[in-house]
């Protein structure tokens, strides 16, 4: 599925994750990618891709958690290339991101974030107008009128009471601080991970930005968070990361991968107290299994929600809506923990409080969130799975440059082949096969459509592309593709492309 940006849709994908083809039913626990859930629609094709694609009914896409100052028009292209992902989804920008299929998502960010992986990026949510001010206030002196009246109620019930001899009985004066929290409880992993989360703020040089989060990855001074939260500073605009005790941080992006949604920040001058958050393991994460997310919704920084893995290996798509953008792939982890602009770069825990995933986009319906017009959590929500962020991640700490897997064709975004389709004719006019690439070794053709990778489901190219993402380069996978009407099977090695361009 593909997802949108805060206040900003992107095409529609699959509604359901691949699943493995005769694989037994998925474990309670250490249940690995795809397990056996149906599989997902295909996401629709850009307005501008070749001949090959068109977009298809039925399909959404998902903005960003993060909330944006502002967004653009989706950027439309040819199709895409295996060795490099295909060009934006033609619907507006990310928002809320939402699965292929399921209907416009977004990313999540901060106040105004948008867009998210596969679904779409959502960009940092706008910061809150005057108008929402007056209405807290409005708010605040009624209930400040009936709190005065309950008070005088209360005094003279008390006084009646004592007067007839009504004994109460009041709990211990202890504080709030010597209440323990077991291990394990919500209470306890959140006091744990929130002074090691930060709400990120990016603006551009021409005052547009938004708000999203991030989390410290190292005693460094490394944060990380999603590419679309940072996109608006990457160009001599301000970057500054604040701790949940009020300690604000300059910061300056180290490296961003716009193809995997992911970025990393480093603070200027960072404190030596840094305590990076544990990272879990993605692949053993199990459908039902309990989550936990920390952002900034709307603005409003440190929010811990709750709920569950709903799916794994959801094919997101997703774009930040500028004429520039190139979409972003994921096979994402989906959860109904209430997730909204200003979340996106957020860590998603699980029970004991490790990172399983970086929320990034969520579904959306497009109404509106309150007092800001931007679209809200409707209960399915995207996360990057930890295992390909936390890899992503030491790349762009090590050489500033994100590094893609690939199979060196260019393969179809629409969703009615069947399959990824390879294209007759490649980006810019080049060959739809590489040649000396990995599909030209592996014997694939023009015409050839992928079915599965490995023992997962392939029903359109965007799920190709995030499946193939979720590996490394030199990885060998087996594809299987039909060619005139007959199912064959070949192996591969994954290349590698160095970049976004």
């Amino acid at each position: 599925m593909s997802t949108e940006n805060e206040g900003n849709e992107v095409p529609q994908a699959p509604s359901a994750p691949p699943v493995p083809v005769a694989s037994p039913a998925t474990s309670p626990q250490g249940s690995t990618p795809g397990g056996n859930e149906p599989t997902a629609p295909l996401p629709p094709v850009p307005q501008d891709a070749p001949a090959t694609a068109g977009s298809q009914p039925g399909q959404a896409t998902t903005p960003y958690a993060s909330t944006p100052h502002a967004s653009g028009p989706a950027a439309s292209g040819p199709a895409p290339d295996g060795s490099w992902p295909p060009p934006p989804p033609a619907n507006p920008p990310y928002g809320e991101g939402a699965a292929y299929g399921d209907g416009g998502a977004a990313g999540m960010g901060g106040a105004g974030d948008a867009g998210g992986w596969g679904a779409s990026y959502q960009q940092p949510a706008p910061k809150p107008r005057s108008g929402r001010g007056g209405l807290v206030a409005a708010v605040l002196v009624a209930a400040l009128v009936a709190g005065g009246l309950g008070g005088g109620l209360g005094y003279t019930l008390a006084k009646d009471n004592d007067n007839n001899g009504s004994t109460t009985v009041s709990a211990s004066d202890g504080s709030a601080a010597q209440v323990k929290r077991a291990p394990g409880t919500i209470a306890n992993v959140a006091a744990r991970a929130l002074p090691s989360t930060v709400t990120i703020e990016a603006e551009s040089t021409n005052g547009e930005g938004g708000t999203g989060t991030g989390f410290v990855f190292d005693t460094q001074g490394h944060i990380v968070t999603n590419n679309h939260v940072v996109a608006d500073a990457l160009d001599g605009g301000k970057l500054t990361a604040t701790f949940p005790n009020g300690r604000k941080y300059d910061a300056e992006v180290v490296g961003h991968a716009q193809g995997y949604d992911v970025a990393v920040i480093k603070l200027k001058n960072p404190p030596t107290d840094l305590k990076p958050l544990a990272l879990g393991d993605s692949d053993k994460v199990a459908v039902g299994d309990e989550t936990i997310a920390i952002g900034a919704p709307f603005g409003l920084s440190n929010t811990v929600t709750t709920g569950i893995i709903s799916a794994k290996n959801r094919p997101v798509a997703s774009s930040d809506g500028s004429s520039s953008s190139k979409a972003s792939y994921m096979s994402a982890l989906q959860t109904d923990a209430s997730i909204n602009p200003g979340n996106s770069g957020g860590p998603l825990l699980n029970a004991s409080g490790a990172v399983i995933g970086i929320n990034s986009a969520i579904q959306s319906t497009n109404s509106g969130g309150f007092g800001s017009g931007q679209s809200g959590s409707i209960g399915l929500g995207f996360a990057i799975p930890i295992n390909q962020a936390k890899y992503v991640a030491q790349q762009l700490i090590k050489t500033g440059k994100p590094v893609y897997a690939k199979i060196g064709a260019s393969v179809s975004l629409e969703d009615s082949a069947g399959g990824a389709k390879i294209t007759d004719q490649g980006a810019a006019g080049s060959a739809a096969v590489e040649s000396g690439g990995p599909a030209d070794k592996a014997g694939l053709k023009p015409g050839d459509v992928i079915t599965k990778l490995d023992d997962m489901v392939i029903d359109s190219g965007p799920t190709l592309i995030g499946e193939i993402w979720t590996h490394k380069p030199g990885d060998k996978v087996t594809i299987t593709y039909k060619r005139g009407g007959q199912e064959h099977t070949t192996e591969l090695t994954l290349g590698s492309r160095i970049g976004d361009n």
